[in-house]
């Protein structure tokens, strides 16, 4: 498969993934289980990511996941995320999750999250990505920051090692 590494904007990246949230989706609590909400960041910033690279991708790292609030069922969840820092082969993908309350229309941010994604070649093989075309001072500034949280996930790597 050839794909071109053309440059794509951070608003070319831009996805908002939203579900109703069920009681099949609640822990003991009676909130809206943890991992029902990754398990949605995941999907949403793996089809960010594959959109970006044009490629399979997969996941490697799930970075920074801070809950702010709860979920409840009836609650309509929806995930925003884009692209923030590419690599060589790697795609950061920052993704902000929000609950609506569907009877009030208040909607509260209850999550944030950073995944990063791999792009594979045919083999399985970790492939290039295209470039990120920064427009903004906003965008430049999210770049530097997943860059250098990018050096500190490869110092942790290596340490660890």
């Amino acid at each position: 498969m050839s794909t071109m590494l053309t440059e794509r904007t951070v608003a070319e990246t831009a996805l908002t993934l939203s579900q109703s949230m069920q009681p099949e989706h609640s822990n003991s609590q009676g909130n809206v289980h943890g991992g029902v909400i990754l398990k949605l960041c995941d999907e949403c910033g793996g089809i960010i990511a594959a959109r970006h690279a044009r490629r399979p991708c997969v996941t490697v790292t799930i970075d920074s996941v801070n809950f702010h609030r709860p979920v409840y069922v009836g609650q309509l969840l929806s995930v925003h995320g884009q692209v923030t820092y590419v690599g060589r082969t790697s795609i950061e993908v920052e993704l902000r999750v929000e609950a609506e309350n569907l009877l009030t229309g208040e909607i509260s941010h209850t999550n944030s999250a950073y995944f990063v994604y791999v792009a594979l070649d045919e083999n399985r093989q970790p492939v290039e990505v295209p470039r990120l075309r920064l427009a903004t001072d906003a965008e430049r500034l999210k770049f530097a920051r997943g860059e250098e949280r990018q050096a500190h996930r490869l110092a942790k790597r290596k340490q660890n090692a």
